[in-house]
């Protein structure tokens, strides 16, 4: 299925020391490249880099045992309070929190709107940040300050402090998530970052578990010191997330190289594993070793990442793919109090089933991705998912079934997340650490236009059933999968352009274009003997 590589692999290239290159030592792959595309001299594992180094198979499998376990066990906490934050709103509103500040559903939708537009505005500036600054110093910051508003939010009086509040988080969120996945991209290769990203969002549906276990807990304290119970699950889960920012300020690595920190004394790696850390890292990517942590991205490298034909189809996937399941999961407790005639115990409660079932199709999704290599028809598994529950809301009677229509909510709410394939399929397609870091942030702001979009779909004159914004959802899912079978055939026939230009030129031609160090930096993944996946 697909492209088992992401290169074809027709010949070695082997540098020997007089630079000459033998035609049979030459082969093409970005895996095979590392002997002939040194660092530079100001990446961080520099000292570290052994073009000879050999190690086991049972070493490298332990070097990355203990990347997640250091690593992609603390990112996961931090998208916990990520999500923490993201969904107390929505737990909130079953227990009133509307009507306590005098909002309607559309003003609800108007602070959403405002939040992530918010959002869209700070991405770029945080990539810009994280690319001058760091990820271990802005990351953490970040956390801290949004956790800061959310906790304040327990103090909103009415519709301005509901939007200046709004506007905030949207700020200190924006950028977070692709300066995560840029970051863990350093720890772990091209192979291997689509089922740690499938983690990094299984946590935020562990953390939807938890917010309505907790949601439910906090709600019931209505009436403690005076206040609303949506007053304490604001308070107490925005004073958590601050917590954990803290926390990360002082545990967070700088590099596979430098993991360090105010909290962990000694170096995760011995210097033997930093050697395989690094040298496995930039024989899967040499591009990761041409730009150093704290190397800011320019005005070039968006016009890059903009401007890439190969990304433009996965762009417009950002944009309308996610859509659909949008407002489902916004409207969930909302939708189940008020259709269901359920309690807003029981609410909060019944949105913990749609989470575990995400938990388990994504990351199952993710793994057979990695497994067969392949990316365009596993995303279609969860767009195709989706079409019949949509199709079943339109034609289940409006009274009564509430069983049955929870049973359908929860399947569309439920479905396979398949953004972390995405974000990892451009990764992959990209070949150079600021464009990938352009492209993820271009890619994670179309999505939240979407969100955008999404957010607006159910309408208060359309309530409780949300017809019609249910046959608008439906349009979405179609056009979505013809956008994933379209890109599929762009990438093809873009690969098949390159193996013809590739074969017409002769054994010499080929070993001088691949010694051209200085034309693969400019090029990336132009260059002829790069295969996009697909």
């Amino acid at each position: 299925m697909g492209n088992p590589d992401i290169e074809a692999r027709p010949v070695t290239l082997v540098r020997s020391n007089s630079g000459d290159v033998s035609k049979h030592q030459v082969e093409v792959g970005r895996e095979n490249l590392h002997s002939a595309l040194a660092p530079h001299d100001s990446y961080e594992g520099g000292h570290r880099w052994d073009p000879a180094a050999t190690w086991t198979a049972e070493e490298e499998r332990r070097v990355v045992r203990k990347t997640d376990l250091y690593l992609l066990s603390w990112l996961c906490l931090m998208f916990f309070g990520l999500q923490l934050d993201r969904g107390n709103l929505s737990n909130a509103l079953a227990d009133g929190l509307l009507d306590d500040l005098g909002l309607t559903t559309d003003d609800y939708n108007n602070g959403t709107t405002i939040q992530l537009l918010c959002f869209l505005a700070a991405e770029f500036p945080v990539q810009f940040l994280t690319k001058r600054f760091g990820f271990k110093q802005i990351l953490p910051t970040l956390m801290i300050c949004w956790g800061l508003v959310s906790t304040f939010q327990a103090f909103m009086t009415g519709r301005a402090s509901f939007y200046v509040t709004r506007a905030f988080i949207g700020l200190f969120e924006g950028g977070f998530i692709p300066g995560v996945v840029l970051f863990a991209s350093y720890f772990y290769k091209s192979k291997e970052l689509s089922l740690r990203l499938a983690a990094f969002w299984s946590t935020l549906n562990i953390a939807r578990v938890i917010s309505a276990l907790l949601a439910a807990g906090f709600i019931e304290m209505r009436g403690v010191a005076g206040k609303a119970g949506w007053f304490w699950l604001l308070l107490l889960e925005g004073l958590l997330t601050v917590v954990l920012g803290a926390l990360s300020l002082a545990y967070l690595p700088t590099s596979p190289t430098g993991t360090k920190s105010l909290i962990w004394r000694k170096p995760w790696y011995t210097e033997r594993e930093e050697v395989i850390m690094v040298n496995r890292i930039l024989r899967d990517d040499p591009a990761k070793g041409l730009t150093a942590l704290t190397e800011p991205a320019t005005m070039a490298d968006v016009k890059a990442a903009w401007s890439d034909p190969s990304l433009w189809g996965l762009y417009f996937i950002g944009l309308i793919a996610y859509i659909p399941a949008t407002p489902v999961q916004a409207y969930l407790t909302l939708t189940l109090k008020r259709v269901g005639k359920f309690s807003t115990l029981a609410s909060n409660l019944l949105t913990a089933p749609s989470a575990a079932i995400q938990i388990f199709t994504m990351l199952a999704l993710s793994y057979s991705s990695e497994y067969f290599s392949e990316r365009s028809f596993h995303c279609l598994i969860g767009e195709i998912w989706s079409l019949p529950m949509f199709i079943s809301l339109l034609t289940i009677p409006d009274e009564g079934r509430e069983w049955g229509r929870f049973s359908i909510i929860t399947l569309i709410s439920g479905y396979p997340y398949f953004h972390p394939i995405v974000s990892s399929w451009i990764s992959e397609n990209s070949f150079d650490v600021k464009k990938r870091a352009i492209a993820a942030a271009t890619y994670n702001v179309i999505v939240q236009i979407g969100s955008v979009i999404g957010s607006q779909i159910y309408r208060k004159w359309d309530a409780p059933f949300y017809k019609t914004g249910n046959k608008v959802c439906v349009s979405i899912l179609a056009l979505a999968v013809v956008t994933f079978l379209v890109q599929r055939q762009w990438l093809i026939r873009l690969n098949k352009k390159k193996e013809v230009e590739w074969a017409q030129m002769t054994s010499e031609q080929k070993i001088e274009y691949q010694t051209d160090q200085e034309a693969r930096e400019k090029d990336g993944n132009k260059r002829l003997d790069f295969r996009y996946a697909y």
